[in-house]
């Protein structure tokens, strides 16, 4: 997107950024930590400010790739390189489907999205909680929410880094899923979590805990500013880039400060505001082109670098889907690694939506089914079948057809190709209304994966004696 002129031009400008402007670390652990690793630490307040030097130092020891380990060794997730993991939709205070329409968060909503992350193969892992299970008393929802991801889907855990006692849960549920040691955790990254930087140019306390936590054991972390330009960057994209890339860089470097060689990805979340309403915008040109660049950054660096499937309509509409295709162009152009929010994800991520997950997974589906080139053989280029049809002809009935008809083409499971008469015959049902009737027949159907029934009883166990202490306190 852009030359290697103007992306040293970013980079030299969010290093003047470290340098003369810095970040809060509001955590005075981590300032302690950070001073003692050469940062300069304002003694009066929470600034920290980083020369290049330090940067490069810390640049340095961050690995180019690495492995997420599952449950099911079948799932593990390795990023970096020319890798493409993709997660569901996270954090949502709401979902909805076509049937009882919004509604806020709960437990059940929370299970029936976590069996659709098992289900979909397109799915590699859960991004956080589908939809936040609001009904489970604060104290316990990440343990209870923690242990019915592990018993309904056998892919990669996710910890929310909402406080030290959280952290330190969710570290035990995933040695419990997992029947691993503390040794064999450190060995095999097997949890991670997202770090919001507090954008403008700041890292809040509980963010800060979870960089400690699990930086310190060798899980990984996915530094993300938030800067939508406009709003909490400036208002042009390479400011805002600029901006991204002094707080993604301090963060990272933090990470380094912890632990040297620690797993951490490069997360890129530069979007665009409505100038008229102040709301965020998503799947945007402005959008694909910060992704776009955000992605050359990440590779200078040799980080693996996320981004998000995101879009801005309030419903699983065509707005949905148009927005939602230019965000995965922008992932696939931008050679991501992780994408974040996958599948599910409207509203400016207020809400995940059943049918949109089914939208999403036949478009990402497609996108995978694109990357895989096609082989080009003798067989392939296809001349005996047209030396056996010849002029005038069809291939309907030709030998090479007869043999590769089963396999040839990408099937879909929600695009609709009968003509209009046979579609009309049939109830006349739009891409939505199918994604419904699909989304209920995979809940019917669902069966989870297997788990060891001493494992089993041993995240319950744990669960019931952290509740009897009464979780983590609220931070």
């Amino acid at each position: 997107m852009v030359s290697q002129d103007e992306l040293e031009s970013i980079h030299e400008a969010s290093l003047t950024v470290l340098e003369e402007i810095g970040l809060n670390f509001l955590l005075p652990e981590a300032r302690e930590m950070l001073a003692k690793a050469g940062a300069d630490v304002d003694p009066s307040g929470s600034r920290v400010r980083f020369d290049r030097g330090f940067i490069d130092e810390m640049l340095s020891t961050v690995p180019s790739e690495f492995t997420l380990h599952a449950r099911n060794p079948a799932h593990n997730v390795t990023l970096g390189g020319n890798r493409f993991a993709i997660c569901s939709v996270a954090s949502a205070p709401n979902y909805s489907d076509m049937e009882f329409g919004r509604r806020r968060g709960d437990f059940a909503g929370y299970k029936d999205l976590m069996r659709l992350v098992q289900y979909f193969n397109i799915c590699h892992l859960p991004g956080g909680y589908p939809v936040e299970p609001v009904d489970i008393p604060t104290p316990m929802r990440h343990i209870e929410a923690g242990v019915a991801a592990m018993e309904l889907t056998d892919k990669v855990l996710y910890a929310y880094s909402l406080g030290r006692d959280r952290v330190l849960d969710m570290l035990e549920v995933t040695k419990l899923a997992r029947g691993i040691d503390d040794a064999t955790l450190e060995q095999e990254t097997s949890l991670w979590s997202v770090i919001n930087a507090n954008s403008p140019l700041q890292y809040d306390i509980p963010m800060l805990w979870g960089i400690i936590e699990l930086s310190s054991r060798n899980q990984a972390i996915c530094i993300t500013p938030f800067t939508l330009s406009g709003a909490m960057a400036p208002v042009t994209i390479p400011g805002a880039l600029v901006q991204q890339n002094a707080e993604a860089l301090a963060g990272i470097a933090f990470t380094q400060v912890v632990r040297p060689g620690a797993p951490v990805i490069y997360g890129g979340f530069t979007s665009n505001v409505d100038m008229k309403s102040g709301s965020p915008a998503f799947g945007t040109p402005e959008a694909v082109q910060a992704t776009m660049i955000s992605g050359q950054l990440a590779r200078r660096y040799s980080i693996p670098f996320r981004a998000s499937n995101v879009n801005a309509s309030n419903a699983p509409d065509a707005q949905a889907t148009y927005e939602a295709q230019m965000s995965i162009w922008a992932c696939m152009l931008g050679h991501v690694n992780l994408m974040m929010h996958g599948l599910g994800w409207i509203e400016g991520g207020l809400c995940a939506s059943f049918e949109k997950f089914i939208i999403d997974a036949e478009m990402l589906q497609m996108a995978a089914e694109l990357m895989q080139p096609p082989v080009i053989n003798a067989d392939t280029l296809g001349l005996d079948a047209i030396r056996e049809v010849g002029p005038g002809g069809h291939y309907f009935a030709a030998q090479q057809t007869l043999a590769r008809y089963e396999n040839a083409f990408y099937d879909p499971i929600l695009s609709d190709w009968r003509n209009f008469e046979t579609w009309e015959e049939d109830g006349a049902k739009t891409a939505t209304e199918r994604a419904h009737l699909l989304y209920k027949q995979i809940l019917a159907d669902f069966k989870p994966p297997a788990l060891q029934e001493e494992r089993r009883e041993a995240l319950h166990a744990f669960m019931a004696k952290r509740e009897s202490e009464g979780g983590a306190p609220m931070q």
